[in-house]
């Protein structure tokens, strides 16, 4: 596991939000993150889609420099309802996102 700084993380989610926003026709998008309980830790997105809210993101260990690296290369997500089911890509969640509509 290749561990970066957490504003590394940010930065890389940062790059891909304009793209994000055209490629998968979202009304708005900005990155999550999320303490989890002892060293888990999740990044992702915040996306608003047809008038719906959902968290993807991916988990991440947290070391003691507070510094981060993914579990997993899957991606889950998460809806106002609560539900979450994982992915193995980004395209895969935003495709089952349009699925659900």
């Amino acid at each position: 596991m290749e561990y970066l700084a957490r504003e590394e993380v940010v930065d890389r989610l940062n790059q891909e939000l304009d793209e994000m926003m055209t490629k998968y026709q979202l009304e708005d998008i900005g990155v999550f993150e999320e303490q989890g309980e002892g060293a888990m830790y999740y990044m992702g997105f915040t996306v608003r889609k047809d008038g719906e809210v959902f968290m993807v993101h991916k988990p991440f260990a947290k070391n003691e420099k507070g510094q981060l690296a993914a579990t997993k290369e899957g991606w889950v997500i998460e809806s106002d309802e609560g539900d979450t089911s994982g992915y193995p890509s980004l395209d895969a969640a935003f495709s089952a996102m349009n699925v659900q509509h």
